[in-house]
């Protein structure tokens, strides 16, 4: 069915004008195509002209011809009843003018979309782009084969009408992020990829670090029948540890994860550390595997050649290793973390900031170097990929450079790929994120996002999002998405699917806390019923986004 007739090219190169009527109610950011002739490379590698669908997307919708003003003077009565005293027929009295921009048609060969660089001639017929097709072209992942992640539908059609598959394979390995508004989606979103990657078909060995303790409900994907597979006996194993269960020994860090950890050391400390670090490691008598911090100081004491530097770097060594987090004894394998089918989930809800900066740089300083061993030598634990989630990401990668976690997240994101990590940075406040760490996450799942500094930073951050889609993030609702970047072949809206697992990451309902505490402190019960009605209205509300 023709939905609109071409009538002039748009104000930029790659733009055109078509007119539609009302009736086809045509949204911005809809897609639509017009069938033109293009050339293309044959299987023997010559050219030929072919009929292809040419794609485009909505950019700008205005009214082009209704009632006239006159009609709308009084608004006690409807321009219709205007229109029908003065014989004037009121059918097809809506016209609009909107405006497209050329994606292009769809190449078999380059699995993407090639930009004729012509937009069509006025009076060429314009549709509605099929489901079908749409479902087939925007991303590359094929809901058939292995790896797909079911990730929701096109905003702009019914729900249901549209459904969206992401290739896990591109967006775990050039890394990815999701940013949003507190209260928009973003660990909601994130957790619908964790059920995907889960799933038989894929089975990721992840790691999410949970600084709010929000993803102990992927649990339930243990007891979940959609993510087994009883023919090889697969269920995910979704372990959950707490601080008290992470610990590092110190013998298994080097010196730059020290000098990482280390409160801006001088170049006289950093020698100090380095000459007792390796006369540590040479002693026979000392079991380097079991260090312990007094060791270390009692050597840079040795080998120091005054005391104010010995004590300057001996203040520094405390602060930085004498915390739970740090044992000569205990410690946490990268063996007990990852392996395929498993996410490990460290929830640091009771951990300092500072902390769990340090956990992060020696964890994934660790995981680098062990994947970085088994590519070049074909040895050590690590012998699959690794992806690695981080909520409140700009905790760990901030824009002021104030993270010891910065440094080796910066060298992953920028050498990962070669060597099997891939990273996703969530976070609510993109402006605080490093600017290098934002563009280095190559697939981008964008929600509402109001703030002007942290929409800038979007901007800079996300290369190929036209104006169009960036000015509607501040309108879109929980659960709403603009999906951009190397995971899909053009950026488009999306409505992200409801969980399989239950969500946990909902606000406080202060209400029903302020009333049950009133009733507790004043001794009060309330009976059977209301306790149940209460607890089924909690229950509601962890379902919502």
């Amino acid at each position: 069915m023709v939905d609109g007739i071409v009538s002039e090219p748009g104000d930029e190169a790659n733009e055109f004008v078509f007119v539609t009527p009302d009736d086809t109610e045509i949204k911005n950011g809809e897609f639509i195509y017009y069938t033109g002739t293009v050339e293309v490379e044959n299987d023997g590698g010559e050219l030929e002209e072919q009929e292809k669908k040419i794609f485009a997307r909505i950019t700008q919708r205005e009214q082009k011809r209704g009632y006239p003003d006159q009609f709308m003077s009084d608004p006690g009565v409807s321009p219709e009843a205007v229109a029908g005293k003065l014989g004037i027929a009121t059918e097809g009295v809506d016209l609009y003018r909107l405006t497209a921009n050329v994606i292009g048609y769809y190449n078999e060969k380059l699995n993407d979309f090639t930009n004729p660089r012509i937009v069509p001639k006025p009076g060429t017929e314009v549709e509605l782009a099929a489901d079908d097709d749409l479902e087939e072209y925007l991303t590359e992942a094929d809901p058939k084969e292995n790896g797909s992640a079911y990730i929701g539908d096109l905003l702009h059609r019914p729900p249901g009408g549209t459904d969206i598959h992401l290739p896990i394979d591109n967006f775990a390995s050039t890394h990815l992020s999701i940013l949003a508004s507190t209260g928009s989606g973003k660990s909601y979103t994130a957790s619908v990829l964790v059920e995907e990657m889960m799933q038989p078909d894929s089975r990721a060995a992840m790691l999410i670090i949970d600084p709010h303790g929000e993803y102990h409900s992927l649990q339930e994907m243990e007891e979940d029948e959609r993510f087994q597979n009883e023919d090889e006996g697969y269920t995910p194993e979704i372990d959950l540890k707490n601080p008290e269960d992470i610990h590092i020994r110190i013998s298994e860090l080097n010196l730059s994860d020290l000098y990482s950890v280390i409160d801006d050391p001088s170049d006289a400390q950093e020698h100090v550390l380095s000459e007792a670090w390796s006369s540590l490691k040479a002693d026979d008598d000392v079991d380097f595997n079991y260090v312990t911090l007094n060791q270390i100081k009692e050597r840079c004491q040795e080998v120091a050649d005054n005391d104010s530097t010995a004590n300057a770097l001996e203040w520094r060594l405390d602060k930085a290793l004498d915390r739970d987090l740090f044992d000569a004894n205990n410690h946490l394998a990268l063996s007990q973390l990852l392996e395929p089918g498993k996410c490990t989930v460290l929830q640091l809800d009771t951990m300092s900031l500072r902390e769990q900066q340090m956990l992060v740089s020696v964890l994934f300083q660790k995981i680098n170097r062990a994947r970085v061993r088994y590519e070049k030598d074909g040895e050590g634990d690590l012998d699959f990929p690794v992806f690695g989630l981080l909520e409140e990401g700009h905790r760990f990668a901030p824009a002021d450079g104030e993270a010891q976690s910065l440094g080796p997240l910066s060298t992953i994101l920028s050498e990962g790929r070669k060597f099997g990590i891939g990273i996703g940075i969530i976070s609510q406040r993109p402006s605080k994120i490093d600017d290098d760490v934002l563009s280095q996450c190559k697939t981008q799942i964008i929600m509402q996002i109001q703030n002007p500094l942290d929409q800038d930073a979007v901007k800079k951050g996300v290369e190929d999002v036209g104006e169009d889609l960036l000015s509607e993030l501040p309108g879109l609702t929980p659960g709403q998405a603009i999906i951009a970047g190397d995971s899909v072949n053009t950026p488009f809206p999306a409505r992200i699917r409801e969980r399989y697992t239950t969500h946990k990451a909902e606000s406080v309902p202060a209400t029903d806390e302020w009333q049950k505490t009133w009733r507790k402190n004043n001794d009060i019960e309330v009976d059977g019923r209301a306790d149940a009605d209460q607890e089924e209205g909690a229950e509601d509300r962890d379902q919502r986004l």
